[in-house]
């Protein structure tokens, strides 16, 4: 996001656009407002400058504003691509999700050509190292198939832009998940990484994969940039302190909703969506911390979806409680290190997940030097498993075969889990579950009216006779085929308290009242 060369030099803001996120828009504000730097760098949109101008002049800074214009031109094709047998040298197709991934990418090599693969979940040295095999003139790799993870931080010598779709997941205000038409701002980052400045291809060109689309991609592209109005907010951890002084027997969630609630702000800002951050403080909430320590654990940028990303920050809260160092043995155990190149596709997004574990232990190591204190250490085991996680995607269409070998399909979820997350599965012990763990959904946990663990959306743990019910990865796998919902799920889950509950009943009323069951 931003990187500073001292805190009295120069300092640089990239994607200023993202400040108007719904969901981590504060982390650019508190940069942009709380960096100590003579001079700040801010990149981005021109649609931010406004914005930005209007916050500065609040602090008393002084402003100045340069534009930069493209310096190749880029011309939308009056034809779509329609088949993959039009493919050409230097096209890069882009999809807005791991499935498409897999499904372009294996039909592309099933006719002999060798594509690039760029997804988000990627660490940053495989992303490079594709971008590389791509851009070398001397490479046969002349494809690449990618998400818009290529509209930010690397340079590619493409030719063609080919969307597969246009429509893409989004996170609403709500926080909530909806698949929406890309938006203006969206098209164009990504159209622009066709025919950039000093590459081989002097004009960059744009197109659809589906004649369909074609008319709707040009109406997106002539289309006004909407300028950014308003920056993201998070309570920080001082406001919190505060509201936990005169509330000492609130929960940090709860801390959060009253201080949202209770909040206003003026027309420059917003107040960024709290449900991920109420998700890990439930998760937690059990694990006795100090309330700053709490409030930066809630905090780490990190994927609920994830499962086991989610259970390592537990893991992380938990040994952190005990006030014992978390030391590089004990992480290599946590995510059974050495690790070996990935036999198929469930493999290399566990791989990945564990990329993403290992980041989430530096970025909690600049914020407790001590009990974070190998850093360095880390630091050269996540080199190496970037590079056990770039043999997996250079040999990505075999992993699909694999795959589809076992399973018959590599239809994952967008952030698919190798296993549940189940006591003794090696992901949760019994001591992570909250005290009340003989439920499955705890009585001192309540949301919307239903009882559930905390982090139970995302973790999946459950006594052994409810494991393979409603939740885990079949629901993931229902709900995103739109054949389960959310409610319909609560109401599973409901149900199966009900019997639960009504066996206790009878086993107390009935003719072996009194015995213990075993």
């Amino acid at each position: 996001m931003c990187s500073v060369t001292t805190p009295y030099e120069v300092a640089v803001i990239d994607e200023i656009q993202m400040i108007k996120d719904p969901s981590r828009g504060w982390a650019w504000t508190r940069a942009l407002l709380g960096l100590s730097a003579e001079e700040i760098h801010v990149c981005g949109e021109a649609a931010a400058i406004n914005l930005v101008t209007e916050l500065m002049y609040t602090t008393g800074e002084e402003v100045e504003v340069r534009n930069y214009k493209r310096l190749t031109p880029l011309k939308v094709l009056d034809q779509a691509l329609e088949s993959l047998d039009n493919l050409r040298p230097g096209d890069c197709i882009v999809c807005f999700s791991k499935n498409d991934i897999y499904s372009v990418s294996r039909q592309i090599e099933t006719q002999g050509l060798e594509c690039a693969v760029i997804y988000g979940s990627l660490p940053p040295g495989t992303k490079l190292t594709q971008a590389r095999k791509f851009n070398d003139p001397d490479d046969p790799c002349k494809i690449m198939v990618a998400t818009d993870a290529i509209g930010m931080g690397l340079n590619l010598s493409i030719k063609r832009i080919i969307f597969n779709s246009l429509i893409k997941p989004a996170i609403n205000e709500k926080g909530e998940k909806e698949m929406d038409t890309i938006t203006t701002s969206q098209a164009l980052q990504i159209s622009g990484r066709a025919g950039r400045f000093s590459t081989v291809f002097g004009e960059g060109e744009v197109t659809t994969m589906h004649r369909d689309d074609l008319p709707l991609l040009k109406e997106i592209l002539n289309k006004s940039v909407d300028p950014i109005v308003t920056a993201g907010l998070h309570p920080t951890a001082e406001q919190i302190e505060m509201f936990a002084y005169h509330l000492p027997d609130a929960t940090l969630s709860n801390l959060l909703d009253i201080f949202v609630s209770l909040s206003q702000v003026d027309g420059l800002y917003f107040v960024c969506n709290v449900d991920d951050f109420k998700f890990l403080a439930d998760m937690i909430q059990h694990i006795p911390l100090n309330l700053r320590a709490r409030y930066v654990f809630c905090t780490a940028p990190i994927n609920k979806k994830q499962p086991y990303v989610c259970t390592s920050l537990l893991k992380f809260a938990r040994q952190f409680s005990r006030n014992e160092p978390l030391t590089f043995d004990w992480l290599c155990r946590h995510i059974n290190w050495p690790l070996v190149p990935p036999q198929n596709i469930k493999d290399l997004v566990h791989l990945e997940a564990v990329h993403d574990v290992l980041d989430l232990y530096l970025w909690l190591s600049y914020r407790f030097m001590d009990m974070f204190p190998d850093a360095a250490l880390v630091r050269d085991i996540q080199k190496e498993l970037d590079d056990i996680i770039q043999v997996g995607v250079l040999n990505i269409t075999r992993l699909i075969r694999a795959s589809q070998a076992t399973s018959g399909s590599v239809t994952l979820p967008e952030d698919f889990p190798l296993q549940r997350a189940s006591i003794g599965d090696g992901m949760l012990n019994a001591e992570d579950l909250p005290e009340d763990n003989g439920e499955l959904f705890p009585s001192n946990v309540k949301t919307q009216g239903h009882r559930r663990a905390r982090g139970s959306k995302a973790m999946n743990y459950k006594p052994a006779e409810a494991q393979g019910r409603a939740q885990g990865a079949l629901a993931a796998r229902l709900i995103q085929q739109g054949l389960l919902t959310q409610d319909m799920l609560k109401q599973l889950e409901h149900e199966w308290l009900a019997r639960r509950n009504g066996s206790a009943t009878d086993e107390n009323t009935g003719p072996n009242k009194g015995k213990k069951r075993k």
